[in-house]
């Protein structure tokens, strides 16, 4: 999902940790599956009455195929309006032995699943590439298919959307003028940049996908989402239930909760995600077991981590932290702060990542010696300038911001007015401690007044479909992006859905135990899932090492393994993005 503690931590966690997601109470009570619904079969009469595009593939980057196509804007008007959806593939390593085509999709909104596909190697287990083809179509309006821009030039989108580069939005002037941009936002796509800004809902890209698996002869759709592009896939499972072989869903966002419905439309999106829950689940569990490691193995062991944690934030929202250097001045708000927590939290080697940051700003807070604090100057600057460097928008445009919003805004339900963030924000405070602001900012682009355009083909459901195929659905115990209770409700809603679970740190699974891997990697290549109730260990666990420093180089987190783009929040601290 991109661009983007008033109370005792201890009362809110009780509150909160028990929470799954914001599923009926039917799921939350008793553990049981919904109704099944039926599925849609206007879906598939619609795309079966459009020809099947044609693709003309050529050699490109060496190593890969690519193809560009068009495909209709409005699948109601085939013979109107098209976009330009461009793809690159990977061919089978041991064509001799392929199953077929491996659609990927790395999440955002707005990730470009042809970097995905190009870096199968990095990510993909040998087995899987040497059976399928990996094949990444980047959504229309995103990466190299054409693109939804707003603006008419790089200044125009600079000027607006530099009110939306701060961490996380805290105080009534910070809030006021993220409020402005997100308003800005929202009026441009919804006049310059239509009609793709309204065209490029989730359901859009599930029709797309479709189109271009027949196009390939395909029997049956594979696909491997990740973050996001779980959403892609169970949407595509709910629309075409009897299309497709295999599913998997690493990551999970319950697409119910990700579209809304009527009585809950002014909740913002968050307030059903629930993501920033996960996020303080994740931070309070690392902080308890940094503690019962002790100093030897955690570099934020010393007195009492979440207490020291909490105290800091406190400090935080009062005033900024002010620190120079040879190099200059920076400065570290508390939206700072959080968003860098929350970007170290990415990753599998979580627990270094977030005890050092939490270190280097306690020691410049609290000073015990020249030398701890020059370590603390040196390890904030080389982040803060790291994260300063990737935020430049200068040449060429660059359409990130557009493609997140386009789909996240017309895929679901919002409230009405942007200026109702502040008050949103303060309640989703109360709900999930620091992070709840965390994601529930990035939506206000969205608030229906100045989001106008419509997709009026968008799917809002059922998702709770029987399809012909089971569908895997991947959970990390401690994913501070897509909440754990997302994946338990998800697969629940599902009636052919099963669960593996993970006790890996960071955002997704796959790659991060030969138990993750080695179970969806099975359920690709044959079918089979893995047992009920299954739950993976992951190999990478904090604090089991002394540590020597408080200086981990910083990581792109969870990119190390595999190119999930699910946005981050814009931060000093943040070298993800």
């Amino acid at each position: 999902m991109s661009p983007l503690g008033k109370r005792l931590i201890a009362a809110a966690a009780a509150g909160l940790l028990g929470l799954a997601g914001a599923g009926s109470p039917v799921e939350a009570a008793t553990g049981l599956s919904p109704a099944v619904e039926a599925a849609p079969a206007a879906e598939a009469d619609r795309l079966d009455r459009v020809p099947v595009p044609e693709l003309g593939w050529y050699k490109c980057y060496d190593v890969a195929q690519c193809a560009v196509t068009r495909l209709p804007l409005d699948y109601d008007e085939p013979g109107g309006a098209t976009t330009e959806v461009a793809m690159l593939r990977m061919p089978a390593t041991d064509p001799a032995k392929r199953i077929g085509t491996l659609f990927v999709n790395p999440g955002g909104p707005g990730g470009a699943a042809t970097d995905m596909a190009i870096a199968a190697p990095a990510f993909l287990s040998a087995a899987v590439r040497e059976r399928f083809d990996i094949l990444g179509v980047d959504p229309r309006g995103v990466g190299a298919s054409a693109h939804v821009e707003c603006w008419r030039s790089t200044q125009e989108q600079t000027a607006v959307l530099s009110g939306l580069n701060v961490s996380v939005p805290w105080g009534k002037a910070q809030e006021a003028g993220y409020v402005a941009a997100a308003k800005q936002v929202g009026k441009a796509c919804s006049t310059r940049g239509r009609p793709l800004a309204g065209a490029m809902s989730t359901a859009e890209v599930a029709r797309d996908l479709e189109m271009i698996r027949r196009a390939l002869g395909e029997g049956k759709l594979n696909f491997f989402g990740m973050s996001y592009g779980t959403v892609i896939g169970q949407y595509y499972a709910a629309m075409f239930p009897d299309r497709f072989r295999a599913i998997v869903a690493d990551g999970v966002l319950d697409p119910a909760h990700w579209v809304g419905t009527p009585a809950t439309a002014g909740r913002e999106q968050e307030a059903r995600l629930r993501s920033g829950n996960g996020a303080y689940r994740a931070l309070r569990e690392l902080l308890r077991r940094c503690d019962k490691a002790g100093e030897k193995y955690c570099v934020f062991a010393a007195g009492d981590p979440l207490a020291n944690f909490e105290k800091m934030a406190q400090r935080l929202r009062a005033k900024p932290l002010v620190f120079t250097d040879p190099y200059g001045t920076f400065t570290i708000t508390y939206g700072d702060f959080v968003g860098g927590i929350i970007g170290s939290l990415y990753g599998a080697d979580a627990g270094a990542l977030v005890t050092a940051l939490a270190k280097y700003v306690w020691d410049l807070m609290f000073p015990t010696s020249p030398a701890a604090t020059a370590v603390a100057k040196t390890g904030l600057r080389q982040r803060a300038t790291a994260a300063r460097d990737q935020l430049g928008r200068d040449f060429p445009y660059i359409n990130t911001t557009e493609a997140f919003a386009a789909v996240l805004c017309t895929d679901a339900l919002h409230p009405r007015d942007a200026s109702m963030w502040p008050e949103l924000m303060t309640a989703a405070d109360e709900r999930a401690p620091h992070f709840g602001r965390v994601w529930g900012w990035i939506s206000a682009p969205c608030a229906r007044d100045t989001w106008t355009v419509r997709d009026e083909d968008a799917y809002t459901g059922p998702f709770g479909v029987r399809t012909a195929a089971p569908v895997l659905f991947v959970g990390a115990q401690w994913d501070p992006a897509t909440n754990y209770d997302e994946a338990v409700s998800a697969s629940r809603r599902l009636p052919n859905g099963r669960l593996l679970s993970s006790d890996n740190w960071g955002h997704t699974s796959y790659g991060t135990s030969a138990c993750v891997t080695g179970a969806v990697d099975a359920y690709l290549l044959t079918g089979k899932l893995p047992a009920k109730g299954l739950r993976c260990k992951g190999d990478a666990q904090p604090f089991t090492t002394p540590q020597l420093t408080a200086q981990p180089a910083p990581t792109a987190g969870a990119a190390d393994r595999s190119p999930v783009a699910m946005p981050l929040p814009a931060s000093i601290f943040n070298g993800n993005r």
